[in-house]
């Protein structure tokens, strides 16, 4: 089976390299961005103005192959990639949820980006409190780690 994804649009940020730049939205506070939708699919913001969050979905365009027992950016130790949210996957596919500051002309204006600049988006999707945040939640590994986050960068494992 072969699957195609056309972007629909391009997310811009301060970050013009994979390295030194924060890896997830908590650690990305106050980043200012952009998303540069393309005119076909426009159309498709009407009504997302009233949302204050957004999930992307987005490729990670400049990850190449994968390992399925990575390094995490916030471990020392291999993990199974799907346990892990780093980069290089079988399906180089990111997701990063950001603040929804406003739209003008086929612009979004986001805050807390953790992404690189110039990568294609793929989808935009409202982030809904009830159905996103629930409440039996465990987090794996990264309950000893999570707090390490607003103080870490990317190095270059993962290009």
């Amino acid at each position: 089976m072969n699957i195609e994804y056309s972007p629909i649009g391009t997310i811009h940020s301060p970050f013009g390299q994979p390295t030194d730049m924060p890896i997830q939205p908590t650690g990305a506070l106050g980043v200012q961005g952009t998303i540069e939708v393309l005119e076909a699919f426009r159309e498709g913001l009407k009504d997302l103005d009233g949302f204050s969050h957004l999930i992307l979905l987005y490729h990670f365009h400049h990850s190449r192959g994968f390992d399925l027992q990575p390094v995490p950016f916030l471990d020392r130790e291999p993990r199974g990639l799907f346990a892990t949210r780093a980069p290089k996957r079988p399906n180089s596919i990111g997701l990063s949820v950001v603040r929804l500051d406003k739209i003008e002309d086929g612009l979004l204006y986001i805050t807390n980006v953790d992404i690189l600049d110039g990568t294609p988006l793929l989808d935009i999707k409202p982030y809904v409190p009830a159905f996103d945040t629930p409440s039996d939640v465990r987090a794996g590994w990264f309950e000893k780690v999570a707090s390490a986050v607003s103080d870490h960068r990317s190095d270059d494992r993962f290009q």
